[in-house]
């Protein structure tokens, strides 16, 4: 078929531009997903754009500075050397070869998917699409985005999607590669994380395949973009679901004297069949307490209801309403209210060394503890301050610990590795922790929740 031997000619052109480092990449979305990609592609030699709306971080960039705590402005600088520039011109999507879609994906007051990062994306960049081009979601979602979403969005804005090369003689790949970034993790080198990628069909899949092959050690191919899509989720999930079993295990494992931390470093001697979860005050980041939602939303269309999931989440999401029980019940023990008393949280971050506030269960507790009365003060060496955000309007800034005994409770609730715990525990007159960072050390004074 001429439509046939017209998308192979187009694609083996595409790639060997791949090959020879030729080809010109774009990433939409600059943050703690999208940055990363496109250092690891500039290493690579590739020339990347990067796309942003926020004006500061464009300049940020393009100035040769970094807002992100473990990639260093030399690292962008190295990137600039190499043909790496920043813009919130997405005109000039139509002068790359590729665009990679890592934009946010939360949910919304009613625990339904917000699509308006991906919507308005595609918005902005299909009418500069044109034949050719593959275009990848890299955004956390529930299966069926990149076929249901992004495809129309496409094929309204400028041009076909191949998807068969039955009567298509030029169009746009598509494909959906779930991202797998885990921030803080040194253990784990980015280019040893297998990339999934399924395509809406097979050449638009050997293309992202290629693509990503350049920047990562395995690529493992699936069927479809919903697989690759639900193969996500599935990771994320089975650790919210594993999460909220040792949270909720850990509150009866409190009543009943029992300490759960030892519990889990015992059960974790078993070479098989068992890994260790840890509990905390509940869930962060933009992934882990927001994907089993997208499932179950998703899950509605098909008339089935993931109960399973859904408690898991719900186990989760009550963890910051239990830290509140425990401050309240650590203060009463010693004959104060929480209202009025002053309460220091420790770390705001969703997990320890990293300047990620996304769905951190610290905000929640902030919040929790102004409407109780408290009077509340924070500190975390990664955020000097916090302001107003899509759910808190918080406006606080970090307070120095140079005087520990004026509060009434000090709460760990990130446990950071530059505090000092054991100074923490010597000087305040109560410490209340959520992440078991004062492990060996007995003391009076110290709540462990």
């Amino acid at each position: 078929m001429k439509g046939e031997s017209n998308l192979q000619q187009k694609t083996d052109k595409w790639l060997a531009a791949v090959e020879g480092r030729e080809l010109r990449v774009g990433v939409i979305g600059l943050g703690y997903v999208g940055l990363p990609l496109t250092l690891l592609f500039s290493e690579q030699g590739f020339r990347v754009t990067g796309f942003d709306v926020d004006a500061a971080k464009v300049a940020t960039l393009n100035g040769g500075g970094s807002y992100i705590h473990r990639i260093e402005p030399e690292q962008i600088k190295a990137a600039q050397a190499k043909g790496f520039r920043a813009s919130g011109d997405f005109a000039e999507i139509a002068d790359v070869d590729a665009v990679l879609i890592c934009v946010p994906t939360p949910l919304n007051d009613h625990h339904a998917p917000d699509m308006s990062y991906i919507e308005a994306t595609m918005g902005a960049i299909a009418p500069h699409l044109h034949a050719g081009q593959l275009v990848v979601l890299e955004s956390t979602t529930y299966p069926g985005t990149t076929a249901e979403v992004v495809v129309p969005a496409i094929e309204a804005g400028c041009c076909a999607v191949v998807m068969t090369a039955e009567n298509v003689t030029d169009g746009v790949f598509v494909a959906f590669s779930p991202e797998r970034e885990d921030p803080g993790n040194t253990s784990v080198a980015r280019r040893d994380i297998p990339k999934v990628v399924g395509g809406m069909e097979p050449r638009a899949t050997e293309m992202a395949a290629a693509l990503y092959g350049t920047i990562f050690a395995r690529v493992v191919r699936v069927s479809s973009p919903a697989v690759a899509e639900m193969t996500k989720l599935l990771e994320n999930i089975y650790r919210c679901v594993n999460i909220a079993l040792v949270n909720e295990l850990k509150q009866l494992c409190l009543r009943m004297g029992v300490d759960i931390w030892e519990v889990i470093e015992a059960a974790a001697t078993k070479p098989f069949g068992f890994q260790p979860f840890y509990p905390g005050p509940g869930l962060g980041g933009h992934c882990i307490p927001i994907d089993p939602f997208y499932l179950s939303w998703k899950a509605k269309e098909f008339d089935f209801s993931t109960r399973f999931i859904e408690l898991a989440g719900e186990v989760n999401e009550a963890m910051p309403y239990a830290v509140i029980e425990a401050v309240v019940s650590a203060l009463n023990t010693r004959r104060k209210a929480l209202n009025g008393s002053k309460v220091l949280v420790l770390g705001l971050a969703y997990k320890k060394d990293v300047d990620d506030l996304r769905e951190s269960p610290a905000l929640v507790i902030l919040d929790l503890l102004k409407q109780g009365g408290a009077e509340v003060f924070y500190n975390d060496p990664f955020f000097p301050s916090v302001g107003r955000g899509r759910k808190y309007a918080l406006d606080m800034t970090s307070t120095p610990l140079d005087d520990l005994a004026k509060y009434d409770c000090v709460l760990i609730v990130t446990d950071h590795s530059s505090y000092d715990y054991g100074r923490i525990v010597r000087e305040s007159q109560l410490v209340v922790d959520t992440r078991n960072a004062t492990r060996g050390v007995r003391a009076a004074n110290v709540v462990r929740c």
